[in-house]
């Protein structure tokens, strides 16, 4: 279990078998070549509990999610040393 909580505060906790999904890789690559997947990819990692609480966590007052933070998010949590070995 990967638990943590991001600079911008929010905490999550991710399962060894989401970490060890293939499929999670998978998303990873794709992503790169096109980032409209990134919602997949969230929920992969996060499930779809946890990946709307993060939406809702950095929902603006006008009701909008900043993509740019969703993609900080991800990116800091695959930069936890735990994800990368």
């Amino acid at each position: 279990m990967l638990k943590g909580t991001t600079k911008l505060g929010f905490r999550y906790e991710i399962s060894d078998n989401r970490l060890n999904n293939f499929e999670l890789l998978e998303m990873v690559n794709e992503v790169d070549e096109n980032p409209a997947l990134m919602g997949k990819l969230l929920n992969l990692l996060l499930g779809e509990r946890q990946a709307k609480n993060l939406k809702n966590y950095l929902r603006d007052d006008e009701g909008f999610v900043p993509a740019d933070k969703i993609t900080e998010t991800v990116f800091e949590i695959f930069a936890n040393k735990k994800v990368k070995n």
